[in-house]
């Protein structure tokens, strides 16, 4: 009998992922994953067409969906998991979100554009309508703004662009107007799902982690991506401190991060059917 592995973090060309929501949940099925969510940025788009697929070939898909937020200036990246997909508000936010994007979006180009690395909005668009990302209008972000200028020659790889431009803090990064980790878990909670403080392993002001900690969260991401056991440990002692949900996958993105592959890490059946079970009691509970 095959091991029980369900990858919970991951893109599709619905968000900055290259491969769309069908092509993820076959690769997940014949990669032997039994479970899977598909966390894009701002958007729940891509369960329109995976739920059928994932029934078909025997998936085990649980709703997701991943949020950028600020908190005491420092940005952190939330997952939300079981909601309803349908929500009204979690659309309006996801909605909110893609207006947020595109403000930033228009301003990192100026900024590339005053720094001698000319882009327009027609470029990125143009960009996004023949590469092989497909149908991402939904959440357009950086990655994409990366591709555009890798295709302008101004970068060599997607690396590039974010370690010397549009990475945070740096020359042609711009912010743009954000929403707190606090009111996204409460969207997340009203539209009956669970919030999820995403990859703490990547959060490098450690001043904001003992406030961090307190907020209303249901579960921590302790397995990411190709982190070493001994980098899990930490965030497994927090969780089992909190009596919090632990969650895991790779951030598969495909060739946006080709070192992320999908599976590469992941959590085992205990633990997800534990996420599953704290889902649905809180929608028996409304």
């Amino acid at each position: 009998m095959n091991e029980f592995r369900a990858d919970l973090h991951c893109h599709t060309s619905c968000s900055d992922g290259t491969l769309t929501p069908t092509e993820i949940v076959h690769l997940a099925k014949k990669i032997g994953l039994s479970g899977l969510s598909i966390t894009d940025h701002d958007t729940v788009e891509a369960y329109q067409t995976a739920v059928p697929v994932s029934k078909e070939v025997g998936i085990d898909l649980l709703t997701g969906v991943e949020f950028s937020t600020m908190f005491n200036g420092v940005s952190i990246h939330l997952l939300g998991y079981g909601f309803d997909v349908n929500h009204p508000e979690l659309l309006e936010f996801c909605r909110k979100h893609r207006l947020r994007r595109e403000g930033r979006n228009r301003d990192i180009l100026k900024l590339l554009t005053k720094h001698g690395m000319p882009l327009t909005e027609a470029d990125l668009e143009e960009m996004v309508a023949n590469h092989l990302i497909q149908n991402s209008k939904n959440s357009v972000g950086r990655p994409h703004i990366a591709l555009a200028m890798i295709k302008k020659g101004y970068v060599k790889s997607v690396k590039e662009a974010f370690q010397k431009y549009i990475g945070d803090g740096l020359p042609c990064y711009a912010n743009g107007p954000s929403f707190t980790s606090e009111e996204t878990i409460e969207v997340i909670h009203r539209a009956k799902g669970i919030a999820v403080i995403a990859h703490p392993h990547l959060i490098q002001n450690y001043q904001i982690l003992t406030p961090l900690m307190e907020l209303n969260f249901d579960g921590i991401e302790c397995y990411y991506g190709k982190f070493y056991p001994k980098d899990h440990e930490r965030w497994l002692k927090i969780a089992m401190k909190r009596d919090w949900l632990v969650t895991g996958g790779s951030d598969f993105h495909g060739d946006i991060k080709p070192d992320l592959p999908l599976g590469s890490s992941w959590v085992d059946q205990e633990r997800f059917q534990a996420i599953k079970y704290k889902c649905e009691s809180i929608r028996k509970a409304n």
